[in-house]
């Protein structure tokens, strides 16, 4: 099931990306529902995912916490 949630949230943020401020937000509410290792993950896919695209760089703050 937490699976599934991680998956979510890839699909939603990969839907939102072409706005960033939309996209902080989805990943600021995806840091307080996945859990740590999920977090991880998402770290991992998210710094694949935005190498290409700066204007969502500044998301990544959310994830240093």
């Amino acid at each position: 099931m937490a699976r599934v949630m991680l998956e979510y949230t890839k699909t939603v943020l990969q839907k939102v990306s072409f706005d960033a401020m939309l996209f902080a937000r989805e990943v600021k509410k995806a840091v307080s529902r996945l859990l740590p290792n999920e977090i991880e993950e998402l770290k991992i896919w998210l710094q694949q995912f935005i190498c290409d695209k700066p204007e969502l760089q500044q998301s990544l703050i959310y994830l240093k916490a």
